[in-house]
């Protein structure tokens, strides 16, 4: 895999994010894949991160990620810095959320990987 196709893959990854497209956003994991947020700790295999993902959107049902750009990283890695706003539908509050994110794609480009970190990490 080289550097565009691990950007190409974040990018369609964001973008099916901002159009709520969890039946799509699926397959695009490996079944071992693991997930760690800063804001909403960690998941190991697909399962857990769609269940984790399906209950984000819940709460967040007009979630949006802004992204400036995206870079290649070591490890079929692509990082990129985002603004996250949407509703919390918990609290009827708006919210505005930076964060850093890093996503690992195995050799076969499937997501093996993601870390969400607040931006001073």
């Amino acid at each position: 895999m080289n550097n565009r196709s691990s950007i190409e893959l974040a990018r369609n990854y964001v973008t099916l994010s901002n159009n709520h497209k969890l039946d799509l956003i699926k397959p695009l994991f490996a079944t071992d894949a693991t997930y760690h947020s800063a804001f909403f700790g960690g998941f190991q295999g697909v399962d857990a991160i769609y269940a984790m993902m399906t209950g984000f959107f819940t709460r967040f049902p007009d979630a949006c990620w802004e992204v400036a750009a995206y870079e290649a990283i070591e490890n079929n890695g692509v990082a990129f810095t985002f603004i996250m706003a949407g509703t919390d539908t918990a609290t009827g509050e708006q919210v505005r959320r930076h964060g850093l994110e890093r996503i690992y794609f195995t050799a076969e480009g499937l997501i093996q990987h993601i870390e969400v970190g607040k931006p001073e990490e």
